[in-house]
C-alpha cells in the first residue's frame, strides 16, 4: 500500500484528496460492503461519494453492462442511440416537467455547467443567484457558483454570482426564527437582492446540501423563493446530484419537499443513476433546452453502455421501492443516532432525511466547528470496520452518511453501533 501511495503521490495533483492517514485501496464491492487490498471488510456509509445508489455489484446493472459491452460500447450522439433514448423517456416522464428534453453528460459537474449555459442563452444574462455553503461542481464555472469557500479554488469567474441566505436552517442570522419567520425572512432577503441586481438568469440550488454536510432549509422555502423568481422571469435549476432518485425517502426528488406549484425549470442529475458509471445530465422544458443555436454533441455523454447501466439501474430502484427502503430504514438509522448521541458535547446536530444524514460536530460548550474531531471520527470508524464521509461549510465538521439504498435495518444497526462506538471514543 505505502509502494501505491507513494506512485500516486508521484503522478497526480496535490489536490485530490484522500481518505484516512494511510488510504484505503478499495478492491472489491458486494451489496453494502467493499473490501480493501489487505482483505479487509467494511460496511459502505458512503457509497463512492453518494453514486452507488442501489448495492455494489448489483447483478442487474453488472449483466447489462456486460451485456451491452458485447454489442458496441460507445458510437457518440451523432448516431441514434436506443439505450439513451429509452432512457431520456423514462427520465423525462419521472422528473414532473412537460414536454421535457433531457442531455446526458458524464458527471454532475458537467450536468450544472450544462444547465448554466441553457440558463444563461435562454436568458441573456450571466447573472446567477446561487446558495451560500453550496457545491455544484469542481469545472470553471461551477466553481464560481459555489458557496462553500474549501471547494472554490479560484474568484475568477464567466458568471456574476450572487449568493442567497437560506440553505443552513441552524446557523445564521435567522437561525432563531421559526421556519415560517426563517422563510419569510429569507425570502425578504431574496426580494431586497433583486432589487439591485440586473436580469437574474437563475437560480441554482441544491434541495440538501451535500458537500455543505447535509444541510437543508425548512419544506417550503424554495418554493417560496420561486415565487419571487418567476415574477421577474428568472428560472430555477434544481441540483439533484446528491439527492434524486428517492435517496431522501419522502421523495422522488428532493424538490418536491418544497410543495412549488410545479417542478423546476431545469433539474441536473448525475450520481446515483450510473450506480457507479459515469452518469449526469439536465432535463427541462423544451422552449429551453432547445434554446442552443450553434452547433453541440456529447462524445462520451449517454454512451450505449452508461446508458444500458442506468436503464438497468433505475428499474431495480422502482421496482424495489427503494425509495420506500429509505424512509423506513433511514427514518430508523436517524433516530438510532440521535439517541446514540444525546449528551456528547461534541454533537452540536444530528439531521437529514432518509438515507442522507448529517452529524456536526463542534468544541465542547460552544458552536465553532470541530474538523480534528470529525477527522479522528471518520478514522476511528474505518478502524471499526465502517467507512463513512466528512464535509460541511464550517472547516469540515460534519459527518457524512449515505449509504446504498437497499441498506437493510440490522445493517443501519450495525453501523449506527459502529459509529456510536467512534463518536464516543473521540467525544
Amino acid at each position: 500500500m505505502n509502494d501505491l501511495l507513494k506512485r500516486h503521490q508521484a503522478v497526480i495533483p496535490d489536490w485530490v484528496a484522500l481518505y484516512y492517514r494511510d488510504p484505503v485501496e478499495i478492491t472489491r464491492g458486494e451489496g453494502r460492503h467493499v473490501f480493501d487490498a489487505d482483505g479487509n471488510r467494511y460496511l459502505d456509509f458512503f457509497g463512492g461519494i453518494l453514486t452507488t445508489m442501489t448495492a455494489h455489484a448489483l447483478p442487474e446493472v453488472t449483466r447489462a453492462v456486460s451485456e451491452q459491452a458485447g454489442r458496441i460500447i460507445h458510437s457518440s450522439t451523432l448516431y441514434l442511440n436506443r439505450p439513451m433514448v429509452e432512457l431520456a423517456e423514462r427520465i423525462a416522464a419521472l422528473s414532473g416537467i412537460p414536454d421535457a428534453r433531457v442531455f446526458f453528460t458524464t458527471s454532475g459537474t458537467e450536468a450544472n455547467d450544462t444547465a448554466l449555459l441553457l440558463a444563461t442563452a435562454h436568458r441573456r444574462s450571466n447573472q446567477i443567484l446561487a446558495m451560500r455553503n453550496s457545491y455544484h461542481g469542481r469545472s470553471f464555472s461551477t466553481v464560481s457558483i459555489t458557496g462553500n469557500r474549501a471547494w472554490s479554488p479560484t474568484t475568477l469567474s464567466p458568471l456574476q454570482t450572487l449568493y442567497v441566505h437560506g440553505a443552513v436552517r441552524t446557523r445564521g442570522p435567522y437561525a432563531h426564527l421559526s421556519d415560517a419567520e426563517f422563510t419569510a425572512a429569507c425570502v425578504a432577503d431574496l426580494t431586497d437582492l433583486l432589487g439591485h441586481t440586473g436580469d437574474v438568469a437563475a437560480l441554482i440550488a441544491e434541495p440538501v446540501q451535500g458537500v455543505g454536510g447535509f444541510t437543508s432549509p425548512p419544506d417550503g422555502l424554495y418554493a417560496a423563493f420561486c415565487d419571487v423568481l418567476a415574477a421577474r422571469g428568472a428560472l430555477w435549476i434544481a441540483d439533484e446530484v446528491q439527492t434524486g432518485w428517492g435517496r431522501t425517502g419522502e421523495h422522488f426528488w428532493g424538490w418536491q419537499a418544497h410543495g412549488a406549484s410545479g417542478p423546476p425549470d431545469l433539474l441536473t442529475f448525475a450520481k446515483g443513476i450510473g450506480n457507479g458509471m459515469s452518469i449526469g445530465g439536465v432535463v427541462g422544458r423544451a422552449e429551453i433546452m432547445n434554446g442552443i443555436t450553434a452547433n453541440s454533441i456529447s462524445t462520451f455523454g449517454g454512451s450505449p453502455i452508461t446508458m444500458a447501466a442506468g436503464l438497468a439501474n433505475l428499474a431495480y430502484l422502482l421496482e424495489h421501492d427503494l425509495q420506500g427502503n429509505a424512509r423506513r430504514v433511514g427514518g430508523l438509522l436517524i433516530e438510532r443516532l440521535r439517541a446514540a448521541t444525546a449528551g456528547l458535547s461534541r454533537v452540536r446536530e444530528v439531521r437529514g432525511r432518509g438515507l442522507m444524514i448529517g452529524v456536526e460536530l463542534v468544541r465542547p460548550g460552544t458552536d465553532q466547528a470541530d474538523p480534528e474531531a470529525a477527522a479522528a471520527v471518520l478514522e476511528a470508524a474505518r478502524a471499526g470496520g465502517l467507512l463513512i464521509g466528512k464535509g460541511g461549510g464550517h472547516d469540515t465538521s460534519a459527518l457524512r452518511i449515505a449509504p446504498p439504498l437497499t441498506l437493510t435495518a440490522a445493517e443501519a444497526a450495525e453501523g449506527a453501533d459502529i459509529l456510536e462506538h467512534a463518536l464516543r471514543s473521540v467525544c
